[in-house]
């Protein structure tokens, strides 16, 4: 078994921490929201064991990370920087990147702003989009009407702070298990949960946890989101316009590198609410990204697939790795 070790690492103008393990071609591991780079931890030690040198930041602004003050240091051009960075601090020319939720969203816009740099893309549970002809909060507001969007509530500092670090443990428990595929099939979701009201009041805290979150994992998100908010996190959904605004000269770009997509089969990032009929944007995802080698849906997995289902996620991800091999 290859021994995980932590690090920080200066990286953009800022210091990184780190989980590596493992020699051979450069992997990065992008984790999402509310996570940390303890959510690859399924990851590490089997791609290591694979022949790869494995990467995962705890991402600017989460966990031992630093985390800049202002709001405008977490646009994709910043967060990008920090994955271009990651490459040149271990003397790579190229990296395959790896992102789930909003790492993601951050791998997707590594692969289109520097493809030169990346042999490789996947993407966990948010799907490609490119860059729309309008700003996504406008966008948003006119689909919302009077209904809640996490995202808008998310815009306005210090509000999402005041409730989700009023008790940082709830917060964890409910976000981890609504978005699971832990969640009772016949759960119903409040699709009209009303603008005025708050992002945890629709969703269930379980009286005992699910298996694939042990205690002490549970605990070590906890202690860390306890430690640091949600500030840090919650900045790169305040960036959402400003992004769209920096990437107007892609307009029109295209992933060209080689792409990968893994979803959780119950992830309601991937499948919509009930009766929506699915994302519409992993149907036209091979319009916008030529070279995609696949899209696989981890069974008995919701949004956490990485960590609900590990060896699904692996079994996946390095056959997507073997084949740029």
């Amino acid at each position: 078994m290859s021994q995980i070790q932590e690090k920080r690492v200066p990286v953009n103008g800022l210091h990184l921490n780190v989980l590596e393990a493992g020699e051979g071609p450069l992997v990065l591991l992008l984790h999402g929201w509310p996570e940390l780079a303890h959510s690859w931890r399924h990851q590490l030690p089997a791609l290591a064991e694979a022949g790869y040198r494995v990467v995962a930041p705890d991402m600017r602004g989460y966990g031992k990370s630093d985390s800049p003050e202002a709001i405008d240091a977490y646009t994709i051009f910043h967060t990008v920087g920090d994955v271009v960075g990651l490459v040149d601090h271990y003397r790579e020319e190229q990296a395959v990147v790896v992102g789930h939720d909003w790492g993601s969203i951050v791998a997707w816009g590594a692969a289109t702003i520097r493809p030169q740099r990346f042999r490789g893309v996947c993407g966990m549970s948010v799907p490609f989009v490119p860059r729309m002809p309008v700003a996504p909060t406008a966008m948003m507001k006119a689909m919302a009407g009077d209904r809640f969007v996490y995202i808008l509530y998310f815009q306005e500092p210090g509000k999402a702070e005041a409730e989700l670090e009023a008790d940082v443990r709830t917060t964890i428990r409910k976000l981890y298990y609504t978005a699971s595929g832990s969640i009772p099939a016949d759960h119903e979701f409040d699709l009209n949960h009303p603008k005025t009201g708050r992002f945890l009041d629709p969703m269930i805290e379980p009286e005992k946890f699910p298996a694939w979150l042990p205690d002490a994992d549970l605990d070590f998100y906890v202690e860390s989101f306890e430690r640091t908010g949600f500030r840090g996190g919650l900045n790169y959904y305040r960036n959402l316009d400003r992004n769209w605004g920096l990437m107007g000269a892609w307009l029109g770009a295209k992933v060209e590198i080689p792409a990968f997509f893994i979803g959780g089969a119950k992830d309601l990032v991937v499948t919509g609410p009930p009766g929506a009929g699915g994302n519409p944007m992993l149907t036209a995802m091979p319009s916008f990204v030529p070279d995609l080698r696949g899209q696989v849906l981890v069974e008995d997995a919701g949004h956490w697939n990485q960590q609900e289902n590990p060896e699904g996620t692996n079994a996946a991800l390095l056959e997507f790795l073997e084949g740029l091999d």
